[in-house]
This record gives C-alpha cells, sequence and structure tokens, in this order.
C-alpha cells in the first residue's frame, strides 16, 4: 500500500512546473492560512444569516457545532501524532514542492482534517452550504498532495478524521441542545447574534 501511495504521490506532484497557473493556483489553497481563515470566515456569515429566527437558530447551532468538533477533532489528531510518526513524502522522494518544509507528521493530514471537520459540521445541518464546503475542502487536500506536502493516504486520513471529528461535534451539540439554546439566547440579548 506505501508503494502505491508513494507511486500515486509521484504521478500527480509531477504536473508541478507543466502549468504555471495551476502552481500558483495551488500556492494559493496550500497555504496554512487560506483554508482556515476562509472557513472562518464562512462560520461568521452563517452565525449571522438567516432569513428567518428558525433559519438564523439553525445557522448559527450549525456554527457552534462546527467549533465543537474542531476541538474533538484536534484532540483526535494531538492523539494521533503522539502515537504515529509518518515522514512528509519531500523527505523520501524527489519531490516538486511547492510550500515550506512542515516538520511534524505527514500522517493524517491536520489541514485537511480541520477542512473536512467544518464542512462535515455544517453539511450535517444545511446541506447545501456543505456540499459547497466539502467542494472547497476535497481542493485543498488536492493541493496539499499536488505542492508535495503529503501523501494520498495522509489525506485520506485527514478526510477520514474530519469527517469522524464533525459527526461527534454535531452528535455532542444535539446532546448539550438546552445549554447551546441558552448561549445562543445570551448572544441575542448581547446583540451578539
Amino acid at each position: 500500500m506505501q508503494q502505491f501511495d508513494a507511486t500515486l504521490f509521484l504521478a500527480i506532484n509531477g504536473w508541478v512546473g507543466h502549468w504555471p497557473w495551476l502552481d500558483g493556483l495551488m500556492r494559493l489553497l496550500v497555504n496554512d492560512y487560506f483554508m482556515p481563515v476562509t472557513m472562518s470566515l464562512v462560520l461568521v456569515a452563517l452565525w449571522f444569516s438567516g432569513g428567518t429566527a428558525a433559519q438564523r437558530g439553525s445557522n448559527q447551532r450549525a456554527a457552534l457545532y462546527a467549533i465543537m468538533a474542531q476541538f474533538i477533532t484536534n484532540a483526535m489528531i494531538a492523539t494521533s501524532n503522539n502515537l504515529y510518526y509518518r515522514q512528509r513524502p519531500f523527505i523520501d522522494h524527489p519531490a516538486h514542492l511547492l510550500f515550506y518544509r512542515p516538520t511534524d507528521s505527514s500522517f493524517p493530514a491536520n489541514s485537511v482534517a480541520v477542512a473536512f471537520t467544518f464542512a462535515t459540521a455544517i453539511w450535517l445541518v444545511n446541506r447545501r452550504l456543505g456540499v459547497a464546503l466539502y467542494a472547497f475542502a476535497a481542493i485543498f487536500a488536492f493541493a496539499r498532495v499536488f505542492c508535495g506536502v503529503h501523501y494520498p493516504l495522509d489525506v485520506l486520513g485527514g478526510v477520514a478524521f474530519g469527517l469522524v471529528g464533525g459527526w461527534l461535534g454535531v452528535w455532542l451539540g444535539r446532546w448539550l441542545e438546552p445549554l447551546l439554546s441558552r448561549l445562543i439566547g445570551l448572544a441575542r440579548r448581547m446583540y451578539l447574534a
């Protein structure tokens, strides 16, 4: 399986340098800040959007679910990184690196896990927005391989962590519903929602 992973990595990363516009786009997407900032802005927009009070409440719950899911996913990633370390592909293979050289474990792809956590938590409440976030997360995941910082299986591991973390965040949020309703009510009284 590792040989297949390396072969697929080299095939995808081998596209670097053929189309300058694609290299530029991937450099933008692979950035450590682009995806989390974009997803955070989506959460802020979601928090304040909705045509009716019920829609606004649903959107606000989705934003809170996504935040809780991030804590869960981050705990899972920290545990995984303490138990297993995988070298980055540019260490073991002649990669075309369009990014700096991260030193943490390549598995799972942490930032991909974060993207899929956001997308999953939102999708479980708002399908249309969730699908758009999944598409964004998938392009971001591809960029991580294209730019030489992750193997494809690292990215799939990040996807799995994100799906599980997102689902658990929504489950926990629904379990804590009375507390979340009070929190949203308090935010509205303070003109923050």
